[in-house]
């Protein structure tokens, strides 16, 4: 099962295919994620708190 590597997090194998490249299996970051968010094919600091 797929895990972001951010929070250790499971995340669904659809969500790992869509938000991850090819050949990766693990994306960086989820939606679970309260420090860091997605960026374009980057990823950042959060600016400010995330409402779960």
């Amino acid at each position: 099962m797929p895990e972001c590597q951010n929070c250790g997090a499971f995340v669904t194998k659809r969500y790992a295919r869509v938000f991850t490249p090819r050949g990766v299996d693990e994306p960086r970051v989820c939606p679970d994620c309260q420090d860091k968010i997605r960026d374009g094919a980057d990823v950042r600091e959060a600016r400010s708190a995330r409402d779960p």
